[in-house]
């Protein structure tokens, strides 16, 4: 998938221009409203800084949490646009609102290399209607748009799709990546490629299975996914986290998985936690034709572990999304953070590619993230991309 990207502007074409960009700026915040984890700005700095040292007017725009539509304040972009401002060593302008009179002010104004942040684009409604006056009125602010938000290149939304269709527009670097390596892993993956899928739930995924199935040498699924598969299978999974979903879809899944090699494994051990799932509270390892009524399923037992462990040492290519346990308390992520481990060991010796949030925030925990080949900052688009279905946000982007 070649798309045009900020590479093919050359300098001259950026000078003076007024660039709208749209990033992923979409951070965690604590209750003090102080930013928790920063990679998605820093993910997005090589494309701004290239618009700065190319003398561009850049425009940069995201949307923060879920306001529907309406005006939150602990939702403003303030504190991402402090933290932008240090990490440019630069003065970030924000503006109050995404459009209208002060922003078209303040846009007409600016010197070239300086950068606005606007607000966030989702206190208006218009922006998840991909409403097309709302679009007009984004892209009359600049002369170029620019999508390096790879994190919302599933949304048909107006600040991914309506504006492109608009403006020249091009793919920054984070997109680009993005692209490039995801479509390496459905096009061209280094064998064998095994994928491992955690996370509570299996409506998201099954999809991207069905369609991994035809790829992948195997799957590995835990976590959350894994109790609704088990219970397919006719296993009793007691109060483990179990998704309302058509097990006959699961059912047919996993069968059709048999009929080509064998190619989903699931946890033949569970570590189970009785009653509460807490720092404190009791836990056992179980076999997974024992668990009891009461029991909830928090981590992989040790013989899933070595089983999972076993294939993915074995891999050149792995892409995992999604924890195997309740990685978010100490004495259940244990699982989680071996997994961690075994990918960061295999650094130069095989591809490594990581989605999802909670992935990442687990690798980040284990302080491994920089022994994995990729971290994608798409955790829903990475899903749907290597599902097969198309982006709205890169499909609108012209090809080379």
């Amino acid at each position: 998938m070649k798309k045009k990207t900020i590479g093919d502007l050359k300098e001259k074409q950026l000078e003076g221009k007024k660039v709208l960009v749209r990033v992923d700026f979409n951070v965690p915040l604590n209750e003090e409203l102080e930013i928790t984890d920063d990679t998605r700005i820093k993910a997005a700095i090589p494309t701004i800084n290239y618009l700065i040292s190319n003398q561009a007017k850049v425009i940069l725009m995201s949307h923060l949490g879920r306001p529907k539509g309406k005006v939150i304040e602990k939702l403003r972009l303030d504190p991402v646009a402090k933290r932008l401002s240090e990490l440019l060593k630069q003065d970030i302008k924000k503006v109050n609102d995404c459009i209208g009179e002060e922003v078209e002010k303040v846009v007409s104004n600016m010197q070239n290399g300086e950068v606005v942040l606007l607000e966030n684009l989702r206190f208006h409604p218009e922006e998840e209607k991909n409403d097309y006056e709302f679009s007009k009125k984004l892209a009359n602010l600049a002369d170029i748009f620019i999508n390096d938000a790879f994190g919302t290149a599933h949304r048909a939304h107006a600040s991914t799709v309506g504006v492109a269709e608009i403006l020249p527009s091009y793919a920054g670097f984070l997109m680009a990546k993005e692209i490039e390596v995801l479509s390496n892993l459905m096009e061209n993956p280094e064998r064998p490629f095994v994928v491992l899928l955690g996370g509570a739930k299996i409506s998201g995924k099954i999809d991207i299975v069905q369609n991994l199935l035809d790829i992948a040498d195997k799957i590995l699924i835990a976590g959350g996914m894994s109790y609704t598969c088990l219970a397919a299978q006719g296993y009793e999974v007691g109060n483990s986290l179990l998704e309302e979903y058509d097990l006959e879809i699961v059912k047919k899944m996993l069968k059709r998985a048999e009929e080509r090699g064998n190619k989903i494994l699931l946890p033949i051990d569970l570590v189970i936690a009785r009653k509460e799932v807490t720092e404190n509270g009791k836990s056992k390892m179980v076999k997974i034709d024992n668990i009891p009524e009461d029991g909830i399923g928090v981590d992989l037992g040790e013989k899933s572990l070595a089983m999972f462990e076993e294939e993915i040492k074995k891999a050149r290519t792995v892409f995992w999304n999604g924890p195997v346990g309740v990685f978010e308390i100490d004495k259940f992520a244990k699982g989680t953070n071996r997994i961690a481990r075994v990918l960061a060991d295999m650094y130069g010796k095989a591809i490594t590619v990581i989605g999802g949030g909670d992935s990442i925030a687990a690798i980040d925990k284990a302080g491994f993230a920089e022994k994995i080949t990729h971290i994608s900052t798409g955790g829903g688009a990475s899903l749907e991309f290597l599902g097969g279905k198309k982006l709205p946000g890169i499909e609108v982007l012209p090809n080379k």
